[in-house]
């Protein structure tokens, strides 16, 4: 560790004084002060609790209260303000647990921007956090001594430039917070760069204010009606993902409330962990994606099931990815008979350009299905029909979007779209991003957007296009798919995640969630191209590899009156996907058009693929 002194701080505007902030109410100070109230009024009320599955299979029980959390944060920021000026970048390489909180808000305390990402050795994504640090050039590294070797090593190959310091959090003395100074923190300063997952393009740094940050935890609290020292959230989510930091670092600093949370691997070896822990204390708020929905409903068996109390759940978020109605069906049916809640299952709708929450479905009602007609859906107008109805579409609705704000809108006009018409969505408010890292021609474009002409009670400027579209539906906000993900053929619009229900859903032999739809450019047009996983069940054999073929055929053509160009069946883990678990069409598209799909195999030793005949 290197102990140069950091050279002085710019000049920036002056922000609100810490004696300015201590004399607001509680609820109206930014996230990073509230922090420093709750050390001071609950200091011995544990705040962060992780459950450690690898020290103990059946799970240990670490816990800071927040009077720990604020001394330890205090120390990291003391030694982060002896190395470096406020205003620079300090890169959270460390491993899921108490440590990395610890690192947040030590950086926050220290007014230096956070960059949460994730150990090296974390299996799949070296290569995109090298393009991260790259981008972020952080002058202090901020990690672990378990996880400092392969930080060492990392740094040494020369693949980035390598930050000035690297400070080990759990090595930081907690002697050394008597040291720490208030800092004058204002809601336009900066706390951390959010790195998007790069579903569509190259990683790009989200910029988060304090102001961000603090409004959308209270927006989320709000909506979900979170009670204040009464809630508990519960989580397995990724901390450098947005809402696995909302949801586990800020709500419970929102709420006065209490974490409990995990490694993601400890969930994937046994998702029955996650329901533990949400039946293990009252007023539980929990989120995840929607493979694990389904991932929970398919592997936690009756034996599991069994000792499970799932009636204190308030809330099961089901946001990051199309939210299916099977899915929460599905989920509902399985744990019923636990104690779970219908209204409890919640679709929602958000983004990192807009801090992570937009919007989501009332936490009193049960998941709104609506029923569409597809060919309609194909041409812009959403046409409910009954919900039996054949050749239908099923879209679960996130709410009626309050805070932040949410328009409709003709990305080419800037008009908002009336009731019922598909368009862009498009987000205003205080939790929306200044914009994005380093990337000042893009900022103007995403995040200044203005509409021709604004309804009564819309701003017309300060508008996020969010590169979603959707649509409104009775007052109520339907997602219907990605922009640059779009299939049009023949003049109709086409959703991928659609198409890519209806393949999985064609044939026993095709892995769940782990199919790719995109479309690719020929004389004629656009050719629909779908490649997708066999599952596991299948690995020593492929039966009627001809059936399979015929079966995705048909279900596409009667679906949604659209030819498949071309159809490939690869091994498990050929999909590319991304760190938030999202399908990767753009990158699926590139290795598809390089020929990595291609040559008659799924892989190295694997049976051959399922071609057009």
């Amino acid at each position: 560790m290197n102990d140069t002194p950091a050279p002085a701080a710019p000049a920036t505007a002056p922000p609100a004084s810490p004696a300015a902030q201590a004399d607001q109410p509680a609820e109206q100070l930014l996230l990073v002060h509230r922090a420093r109230h709750l050390a001071e009024t609950l200091p011995d009320r544990p705040g962060y609790t992780f459950v450690d599955y690898v020290a103990d299979p059946q799970g240990r029980n670490e816990t800071l209260t927040w009077g720990e959390v604020d001394r330890r944060a205090r120390a990291v920021a003391v030694a982060l303000r002896s190395r470096v000026i406020a205003g620079e970048r300090a890169a959270v390489l460390a491993p899921q647990g108490l440590d990395y909180v610890v690192a947040m808000l030590g950086a926050f305390y220290a007014r230096v921007v956070a960059v949460p990402l994730f150990p090296p050795d974390l299996p799949g994504h070296r290569y995109r956090l090298v393009q991260i640090l790259a981008d972020a050039s952080p002058a202090c590294v901020l990690t672990t001594a378990a996880a400092e070797a392969s930080v060492a090593k990392l740094l040494g190959e020369g693949l980035v430039s390598p930050p000035r310091h690297v400070v080990a959090v759990d090595q930081v003395s907690t002697g050394r917070a008597g040291d720490w100074r208030a800092e004058e923190i204002g809601a336009a300063d900066l706390a951390y760069l959010q790195y998007t997952s790069g579903s569509t393009r190259m990683p790009a740094g989200v910029m988060i204010t304090h102001g961000c940050l603090t409004a959308n935890a209270r927006q989320i609290s709000a909506a979900m009606g979170a009670a204040p020292r009464q809630t508990t959230t519960v989580s397995w989510l990724p901390l450098f993902h947005d809402m696995g930091f909302m949801l586990t670092v800020a709500m419970p600093i929102a709420v006065e409330s209490r974490a409990v949370f995990m490694d993601p691997a400890a969930f994937l070896l046994r998702p029955v962990r996650w329901l533990r822990l949400a039946s293990g204390y009252p007023n539980v708020f929990s989120a995840g994606p929607n493979f694990a929905y389904e991932y929970c409903a398919a592997r936690v068996g009756s034996e599991d099931r069994a000792g499970l109390d799932l009636s204190g759940v308030r809330a099961f978020l089901n946001g990051a990815e199309p939210v299916r109605p099977d899915t929460l069906s599905g989920f509902a049916r399985a744990f019923a008979d636990r104690g779970l809640a219908a209204e409890a299952l919640t679709p929602a709708y958000g983004l990192a350009e807009a801090t992570v929450y937009v919007a989501s479905g009332p936490p009193d009602r049960a998941a709104r299905i609506v029923t569409l007609d597809r060919a309609s859906l194909q041409r812009g107008a959403a046409v409910q029909l009954p919900g039996d109805a054949e050749n239908a579409v099923h879209l679960a609705s996130c709410g009626r979007p309050a805070a932040p704000q949410v328009a409709i809108v003709d990305p080419q006009t800037a008009m908002a779209c009336p009731p019922g018409r598909v368009g862009e969505i498009w987000v205003n408010g205080p939790n929306v991003s200044p914009g994005y890292f380093r990337r000042r021609s893009e900022n103007t474009e995403v995040f200044g957007a203005a509409l021709a002409a604004a309804p009564a009670g819309l701003p017309r400027g300060g508008w996020l296009r969010t590169g979603d579209t959707g649509v409104m539906h009775d007052g109520e906000l339907l997602v219907t798919g990605r922009m640059k993900d779009l299939i049009i053929i023949d003049g109709r619009n086409h959703y991928p995640h659609d198409i890519e229900a209806t393949v999985q859903g064609a044939h026993p032999l095709i892995r769940q969630d782990r199919v790719a739809a995109f479309a690719t450019r020929g004389e004629d047009g656009e050719r629909l191209v779908v490649v997708a996983e066999r599952g596991r069940q299948a690995a020593d054999g492929q039966p009627d590899p001809d059936g399979v073929v015929r079966a995705v055929r048909a279900s596409v053509s009667a679906h949604h009156g659209v030819g498949l160009h071309d159809f490939r069946l690869v091994a498990p883990g050929q999909v590319p996907r991304t760190s938030s678990g999202k399908i990767a069409r753009s990158a699926c598209r590139e290795r598809y058009l390089a020929g990595a799909f291609a040559g008659g195999r799924e892989g190295p030793a694997g049976p051959r693929p399922l071609s057009p005949r």
